[in-house]
């Protein structure tokens, strides 16, 4: 079978450029692209938020509709679609069920992503796709709703986040209540069914599919998951490589490549400057974007923070989470105003600043299933230092258990004086600068962590998947 014969459907919540909270929306925005280049024929369903500015993408008012099955009676659906880059995108309309103001956040987000499951099946009776590769807790329910013909791929973003809900959502959608062994009595558990029914289950690193089946990293369905290991694969995340590229950022200061790093400097004077930061080549920049939790681990960072600030770093940090840890950080600020660059929220443009003006970029997560945030790091030359979890092994290499190929700076234990020996360690390296540091910074930007060699690798799993089904 040739990657040209497969025909693959994608359904996934959030999807970029039209919708977008949190990594899975890079990755169903970048990898059907790159599926697409690959030889297949890719459809994304998605559904049509009210954040979705039709006017914007184009997304005609009139489409096909069809009439879905909802318990005992019937709800019309529209389908409007768009082509980008050689991909077709299905926005999911139906504005009392689905549409909400918000991707996520609403009461009812466990009936309305069930809904959309079931909208998605009525389309794929029709289309026939080869393969239906559903994402995350929102889309799980595609799965056991898929009929015999199409094989089913299954793809974990976070395993800490499963739809648990009552089991009173599943008939009007034409499922089963009967329970899953890991469920609790009158319970949904939309990712553990999934997870059951899957012909592939697969996560976005090597080492977080091996994670999973361990109680530490498996989040209560470690069991399930050991039961079907033979099923379980890891594919590391790529990232937009047109999009996130400093020589033709248009969001930066200065153009760079890893032949020519003086635009860098350029950035990291505008990014100081604009954090009210002291302008000088000489001092660290590290950069922290993404979530104030746990997870993310933020309970590291607060704790090592002051040290870095009372000994002549800069931080600059984007994100928001966690009131209490948005409240400690806000008094860091208050403590260090010229040395702390502080934005509570989420800036896009200011992120691509942030990637590249910093000289270090840190991640200490608690666990992270891939992570996007080194791979655009090393994109711009800013060096990850990194907990070794997840994803995070995959993509980064300590540069002193191996200079020859070591892109950045990892810890193992979860504790502040194992981050902080990271950091001391990173932080010397950069101090003595230089030839060395130049190489370094050469070495990360010249990597390939493009969707192509990831998007091989998926056109593998979906021949294998087909196989499996078959069998």
């Amino acid at each position: 079978m040739t990657a040209s014969a497969l025909r693959v459907a994608f359904a996934a919540a959030e999807v970029a450029p039209y919708a977008k909270v949190g990594g899975l929306a890079d990755v169903a925005g970048s990898l059907p692209q790159a599926l697409a280049a690959a030889g297949c024929e890719v459809a994304i369903y998605l559904p049509l938020h009210g954040t979705i500015d039709r006017g914007r993408w184009g997304i005609p008012d009139r489409a096909p509709e069809r009439s879905v099955p909802y318990g005992e009676s019937h709800v019309r659906v529209a389908y409007p679609s768009v082509e980008r880059e050689g991909v077709r995108i299905v926005f999911v309309r139906n504005d009392r069920r689905i549409g909400r103001p918000l991707v996520y956040g609403a009461a009812d987000d466990a009936k309305r992503y069930a809904f959309f499951c079931r909208a998605v099946q009525a389309a794929l009776d029709e289309e026939r796709p080869d393969v239906v590769h559903a994402h995350d807790w929102h889309a799980a329910l595609l799965i056991p709703m898929i009929t015999k013909r199409a094989a089913t791929v299954f793809t974990i973003h976070n395993l800490a986040y499963q739809g648990k809900t009552s089991n009173e959502i599943l008939p009007p959608v034409g499922l089963p209540r009967s329970r899953l062994a890991v469920e609790a009595r009158g319970e949904c558990n939309a990712m553990a069914r999934a997870i059951a029914r899957a012909d592939i289950v697969s996560t976005v690193s090597r080492r977080y599919a091996q994670e999973i089946l361990t109680p530490e990293f498996g989040e209560g369905l470690d069991g399930l998951l050991r039961e079907r290991r033979r099923h379980v694969r890891g594919i590391v995340n790529g990232i937009d490589t047109s999009f996130f590229d400093p020589a033709t950022d248009p969001h930066i200061a200065a153009r760079y490549t890893p032949s020519d790093q003086t635009g860098k400097a350029a950035c990291k004077a505008a990014l100081q400057r604009e954090g009210g930061l002291r302008v000088d080549s000489e001092l660290p920049v590290l950069g922290v974007i993404g979530r104030l939790v746990e997870q993310k681990g933020v309970d590291l960072l607060t704790a090592v923070a002051p040290d870095l600030l009372e000994g002549g770093a800069q931080l600059v940090a984007l994100g928001t989470g966690d009131p209490a840890y948005e409240e400690r950080w806000r008094r860091l600020k208050e403590r260090y105003p010229s040395r702390l660059f502080l934005t509570l929220g989420f800036d896009a443009a200011l992120a691509q600043r942030i990637y590249a003006g910093c000289d270090l970029f840190l991640m200490p997560s608690r666990f992270e299933p891939c992570g996007l945030g080194q791979l655009i790091a090393l994109r711009y030359g800013t060096i990850p230092v990194v907990r070794s979890v997840g994803g995070l092994v995959d993509t980064v290499r300590d540069l002193d258990a191996d200079p020859r190929t070591g892109n950045g700076f990892a810890f193992t234990a979860y504790d502040r004086a194992a981050f902080a020996g990271a950091l001391a360690r990173a932080l010397r390296t950069f101090r003595r600068g230089g030839e060395a540091w130049s190489v370094l910074r050469a070495r990360a930007m010249r990597e390939d962590h493009s969707w192509t060699a990831s998007a091989k690798e998926y056109v593998e799993l979906y021949r294998l998947a087909r196989r499996r089904h078959a069998a």
